[in-house]
């Protein structure tokens, strides 16, 4: 058995006896001489319980109880006292206490009470993190629309990684949403409430980078009249977001690899070290590797800066989102511009599908503001050499493959998905050379 539990009592011989019980039949146990060091011990997510003896100098055990249901109603309070005094029970009851425990007692009793309540505390916790979970996952499907599998994966991955404090490299084609992505690791993670701060490397002139980076003192350069906090030092506590880090200058490739090591940085004419604490988020168009193959980066710093890594899908390898992201995108445009959006026809929406995007989602808001404005994107221009039916039956086969791959080939559910009766099911899988054995799981049978 597992389980944290905190003992407070002023008299040493009976904490020391009640944690060696505990501790023999497998709990992990801290024991305080007093109120104040329990309350230094214990947080809202504590996942253990509290003993506390009830007549103890300066703060007693009611007053201790208050003061822990003040920060966290759910957290088992057990009270122990040497009076046998039963309206003070009462009282702790009502208060919220788990449960009052007379002295003298056996240790069988203690240990009874401590497995209930550390069962109870064990589903609350459990609860609240379930519902953290869901209402994270509700919150970033609004910030990365898309039904797809891999939306759903990279969403998955930006919530497991947000909770860390790796340096992540995010990879993806020219207008994927790369600082999209970033703003959501940085409001997800516990640095949200801290600065997000955004830098493009390739827009920076490399005569002022060092400044932009670093910050400057008052007359470390000609023209400089006055100090100035540079991006990491504003970033401090929060996250920097490098787009395009691949531009970064050599020279300052050095200067942000020390930082990243040491956690300090210098103004530019300034000898003091001043202390930073940040996250660092780089996102890449080329393969950072090339470029250390090529001398262009430093490797150790892409080795800093690439704990992990987030791969960007481009929109054509997801094109059950185009019609979701241009509707969204298209009411949006028509909003800003007080209009209705035209409504979306079959054969627009097929140009829409056909077509493959290479200036990806930004490419997409275009378009669809365009459409809201009633003007012709070149987006829905038909592809040369592919007709409407070309693009319509690829479309049925990467809807079909999705379908298959979701249900892992079970028919009954692809039947139930997409609405289709058995015939014309078989009729379209053997059309398009999609077999269902391809997506059964390994050593599953063939029934449905």
């Amino acid at each position: 058995m597992s389980g944290q539990v905190i003992v407070v009592d002023d008299e040493a011989a009976i904490r020391e006896a009640v944690q060696q019980w505990l501790q023999l039949s497998g709990l992990q146990v801290q024991s305080c001489a007093s109120a104040a060091q329990a309350l230094a011990l214990v947080d809202r997510d504590f996942p253990g319980v509290l003993i506390s003896d009830v007549r103890m100098p300066g703060t007693d055990g009611l007053q201790l109880l208050d003061k822990l249901l003040e920060l966290d109603r759910d957290l088992p309070v057990i009270l122990v006292t040497g009076h046998g005094d039963v309206p003070m029970a009462v009282q702790a009851l009502r208060q919220g206490a788990y449960d009052f425990i007379e002295k003298p007692f056996t240790p069988e009793r203690l240990l009874d009470s401590v497995r209930r309540a550390l069962d109870k505390r064990r589903l609350v916790c459990e609860n609240r993190q379930l519902r953290q979970q869901f209402a994270l996952k509700d919150h970033i499907e609004a910030q990365l629309l898309g039904v797809s599998r891999p939306m759903e994966n990279l969403r998955r991955q930006i919530l497991e990684l947000a909770g860390t404090s790796v340096n992540i490299l995010i990879r993806g084609e020219t207008g994927s949403g790369k600082e999209r992505v970033a703003r959501c690791l940085h409001d997800f993670s516990a640095r949200a409430g801290k600065p997000f701060v955004a830098l493009n490397c390739a827009a920076i002139p490399e005569s002022i980078f060092e400044s932009e980076l670093f910050g400057h003192e008052s007359g470390a350069f000609t023209g400089a009249q006055g100090k100035r906090i540079g991006r990491i030092e504003y970033a401090d506590g929060g996250t920097l977001f490098l787009d395009e880090v691949e531009s970064l200058p050599l020279a300052q490739q050095v200067k942000l690899l020390r930082v990243l090591q040491e956690k300090t940085l210098e103004r530019l004419g300034s000898n003091r070290s001043i202390q930073v604490d940040l996250r660092v988020i780089s996102a890449a168009k080329p393969d950072l590797q090339d470029e250390v193959r090529g001398g262009r980066f430093r490797e150790d710093l892409y080795y800093r800066l690439n704990v992990a890594t987030l791969q960007i899908p481009p929109l054509r390898e997801r094109r059950e989102d185009i019609a979701l992201l241009f509707e969204h995108f298209a009411h949006q445009a028509a909003q800003r511009h007080g209009r209705e959006a035209p409504p979306l026809s079959s054969s627009e929406l097929a140009r829409l599908l056909g077509h493959d995007w290479p200036g990806n989602v930004r490419e997409l808001i275009n378009a669809a503001e365009r459409h809201a404005l009633g003007l012709t994107a070149a987006a829905e221009e038909k592809p040369a050499g592919q007709s409407l039916a070309e693009q319509m039956e690829s479309f049925e086969a990467q809807c079909l493959h999705r379908a298959l791959q979701q249900c892992q080939g079970n028919i009954a559910e692809v039947m139930a998905l997409l609405q289709l009766p058995r015939r014309t099911l078989n009729e379209k899988m053997q059309r398009h050379g999609l077999q269902r054995s391809r997506y059964r799981p390994a050593g599953s049978g063939d029934e449905d």
